[in-house]
């Protein structure tokens, strides 16, 4: 098997996912940068790979995977090891519920192509926006704050998993608006725990930023 091609951008929540996937793997990949601010995911050559013109987008033999959550479930079935979505039941029901917390409840509601529409479609100022984006994210994380009582050190518990690959990502982008994460003590511990690894900290948008 080739290295594997990674259509990503820095910023990207789910491509941030998937590279902390890669990363905990071990596997070698190859980065394409896809700047949804300039409109990259919207050219006729990159929808040619993704239908829906979304980031992440990964390349493998021939092969292209999209959605974070079907490339890490792929990366989890060709590489065994570490395991990032528990095989037993309860507990894989536990990660996935949280898991989906995020790429269901909250994410889709403040993706960019979302609040682009929000203030150049239907004309909404700025702080009503940004309104809705905080709205959304505090209402997830209480929610999920309570779903990981008793977690730690990760979401995963003596291991991060899926939930933690989700969790890095999501707080990342709260900070960026600036929502206070002191109601989220559970969340912010393994949030920081997850970042004392490398596989995480390399991940983060800061660390592979491509260079003007």
């Amino acid at each position: 098997m080739t290295d594997p091609v990674l259509h990503d951008y820095f910023r990207s929540s789910a491509s941030y996912r998937v590279r902390i996937a890669l990363n905990l793997k071990g596997v070698n990949y190859h980065s394409v940068p896809t700047s949804l601010l300039a409109g990259d995911q919207r050219s006729d050559a990159y929808l040619a790979l993704n239908p829906q013109g979304l980031v992440p987008a990964l390349e493998v033999d021939g092969l292209v995977f999209t959605q974070s959550f079907a490339i890490i479930d792929w990366l989890d079935r060709t590489y065994p090891e570490p395991r990032l979505i528990p095989e037993d039941p309860v507990e894989r029901a536990g990660a996935l519920a949280m898991t989906m917390a995020i790429a269901c409840d909250i994410h889709p509601l403040n993706n960019l192509r979302v609040l682009k529409y929000l203030t150049h479609d239907l004309g909404l100022r700025d702080e009503v926006r940004d309104r809705w984006y905080i709205h959304w994210v505090v209402e997830g994380l209480t929610a999920l704050e309570a779903m990981a009582q008793g977690a730690g050190p990760f979401l995963g518990g003596d291991t991060p998993n899926i939930a933690d690959i989700f969790l890095v990502p999501q707080l990342a982008n709260a900070r960026r608006y600036d929502i206070s994460l002191a109601s989220f003590p559970t969340l912010a511990t393994c949030e920081a725990n997850a970042l004392g690894l490398e596989a995480f900290a390399a991940a983060a948008p800061e660390r592979v930023k491509p260079q003007d």
